[in-house]
């Protein structure tokens, strides 16, 4: 038996913790806005911006400088690089505009996905050499939490043992390094819904993937109180022809979840995967809804589900800025409630909120 030297000190333990609680507090979820250059890119063309640094800049403040009712809702912001040292119109960094309102800062630390040689196109992801450094200076510079993303698909062939091996590993060396620089890591498998496999396919390799992640991490003594935890919802691939209700969803995932992850953590903040804004949280609600019992926090980590309807509303226009940032608000506060599992859809088409947000094979 190997003897487990103590990697961190009780201190440390409690300032991660705090940290982890703070961002999954009840009513509270995470607003991913750490889309690299290349996906503003892809944003922005959708509505007729360039994607300029300023343009960029001006789309992050509108969400950032949103109404006073954003503390009620957001725990914690993901950054880009980019962002973390951008200001608003008046000259206040980004960081100060979150922390006033106390909400947690992060940042995205992964490079990226790159081929995984000898599989049928899996990847890996890149970014742990230099990681430790990075993290010290970030953490200088206000961040509390990061994230880091693995990406791994359902086919006939994939996951393979290889893939989910290597995923697991670099997601326990990230978080390592992160836990010894004071920051929280966002532990990230995602399994994407390409495909066509059905609900149990997507629940069993759910398991697999989450089985495999927290052997790892606990290999790697890493202190789970201090982390949290963004997976995909267990959802049918997207084209599957079986359609499932928020309630059958709803049981798979928890039952996931269930089997694979120690009540120590925290909080679970699912990603929404290419969901529509609305299905997004109408499986959430039906997820803190489901009775079987849920020891962890069960809320939200979502970019392209909180902000599809507030660019659609902006469309760059400087007259728009306010119907962008109400947007961006009722997502957030239906969010908030799906997460309390009290979200009441009035089983309307909302425009934008309806519309798929898939996007095949999704890189950042």
């Amino acid at each position: 038996m190997t003897y487990q030297f103590h990697a961190l000190t009780p201190a440390q333990k409690k300032e991660l913790s705090d940290i982890a609680l703070k961002i999954t507090s009840p009513g509270k979820g995470i607003l991913a806005a750490d889309e690299s250059v290349g996906s503003m890119a892809k944003r922005l063309n959708q509505i007729g911006v360039e994607n300029t640094e300023e343009n960029r800049r001006i789309y992050r403040q509108i969400l950032l400088t949103a109404d006073d009712r954003i503390k009620s809702f957001i725990g914690g912001v993901i950054f880009f690089h980019e962002t973390l040292y951008q200001s608003t119109d008046d000259g206040t960094p980004f960081v100060n505009v979150i922390k006033d309102q106390d909400i947690v800062v992060g940042i995205k630390v992964d490079k990226g996905v790159v081929p995984l040689a000898g599989t049928n196109g899996e990847t890996t992801t890149q970014g742990l050499d230099g990681l430790s450094e990075r993290c010290a200076q970030y953490k200088k510079d206000g961040a509390d939490f990061a994230k880091w993303r693995c990406v791994l698909k359902i086919s006939d062939t994939t996951p393979s043992s290889l893939a989910i091996a290597e995923n697991a590993n670099v997601l326990a060396r990230y978080a390592s390094i992160c836990q010894q620089n004071g920051i929280v890591p966002i532990v990230e498998p995602e399994i994407l819904p390409d495909g066509d496999h059905d609900l149990k396919r997507c629940q069993y390799i759910t398991e697999k993937v989450l089985g495999a992640v927290y052997k790892a991490l606990s290999d790697h003594h890493i202190y789970l109180e201090g982390t949290l935890l963004k997976p995909n919802m267990v959802t049918a691939g997207h084209a599957c022809p079986t359609k499932y209700s928020p309630e059958e969803v709803a049981i798979s995932t928890v039952t996931a979840l269930r089997r694979t992850v120690p009540p120590a953590v925290p909080g679970v903040t699912f990603l929404s995967g290419g969901q529509s804004e609305e299905e997004a949280t109408i499986h959430l609600n039906a997820i803190n809804k489901c009775p079987l019992p849920k020891p962890w926090a069960l809320t939200f980590s979502f970019g392209r589900a909180l902000q599809a309807s507030a660019l659609n509303a902006w469309h760059g226009e400087q007259d728009n800025l306010q119907a962008a940032q109400d947007e961006f608000m009722k997502r957030a506060e239906v969010n908030s409630l799906a997460s309390l599992g009290q979200y009441e859809t009035s089983g309307e088409s909302d425009g934008a909120a309806s519309q798929s947000l898939y996007v095949e094979n999704h890189a950042y």
